[in-house]
């Protein structure tokens, strides 16, 4: 399903939909450290019910079941979910999951002691998802929101990808990212208190493969209004200048979480 929100890409729709295949293949890419540090604050543990929201192929839910947690995953995409099903199947896992934007959910009240939001809660209307985030939690239930990005100052390959995919998607502005301190926001006031604000460098390694294919999944080329032809052009230039790289190699991510506790 395509999205349209002014924030992005000066306006234009984008649909990660359309990328699933791919989006499953390499988008899997948080490390050990991450689904550690989460467990650590109690988020997604044994002897919670947690709704992960904007789940895509459910990265999150099936890298952090092992820790116990009942696992609930929806997403706007009805391919983003398909995948996500296969992909639960195949590690012989059970995890629910439900086809809609995170606007038009509804679970009962106190029902839930976790939510996540993973990648994707800029995405979506704070007036509408925080009172039912909050209404949906239990006291002293855990909202996190969650995020990683390559830092391009910091890697060549990856402010050379920049270039390119801003050369087919001028529009594309989810590039440049910079280390931002980890805050407690205002809007968040009126529902949930600061329990965690909490930043790190992690290095994750790639392929010529596996990074192209990471690239190609975002919201830039393949999730973007970018034609079949411009993508596979754009590809054909990423690889020619990956092909110039040594691998694997390693583009330091900044990770924040940002965990919320239920008034």
């Amino acid at each position: 399903m395509e999205i349209v929100n002014k924030n992005f890409d000066n306006g234009k729709p984008f649909d990660f939909g359309k990328t699933s295949a791919d989006y499953a293949k390499y988008r899997d890419i948080y490390p050990a450290q991450f689904y550690n540090k989460l467990a650590e604050l109690k988020i997604g543990v044994k002897g919670q019910t947690a709704l992960d929201l904007g789940t895509g192929t459910g990265v999150l839910p099936r890298n952090m079941y092992k820790f116990g947690a009942r696992w609930i995953g929806t997403d706007i995409s009805d391919n983003q979910i398909k995948y996500a099903q296969e992909l639960t199947k195949a590690d012989g896992m059970k995890i629910e999951y439900k086809v809609s934007s995170a606007e038009k959910l509804d679970f009962a009240p106190a029902s839930l002691d976790v939510v996540t939001a993973c990648q994707c809660f800029a995405y979506f209307d704070k007036s509408v998802i925080l009172p039912k985030i909050h209404t949906w939690l239990k006291e002293d239930g855990h909202f996190a929101i969650l995020f990683m990005a390559w830092i391009p100052a910091e890697s060549e390959i990856a402010a050379k990808t920049e270039e390119l995919v801003l050369k087919y998607n001028p529009d594309w502005n989810g590039g440049n990212w910079k280390r931002k301190p980890v805050t407690f926001p205002d809007w968040a006031a009126p529902y949930f208190e600061l329990e965690d604000a909490v930043g790190f460098d992690v290095p994750v390694t790639f392929t010529r493969e596996t990074w192209n294919g990471r690239i190609k999944a975002c919201r830039g080329i393949g999730a973007s209004s970018l034609t079949a032809e411009q993508i596979a052009a754009w590809e054909k230039e990423h690889l020619a200048y990956l092909a110039t790289v040594p691998e694997p190699f390693d583009i330091i991510h900044y990770v924040t979480i940002l965990n919320l506790r239920n008034k």
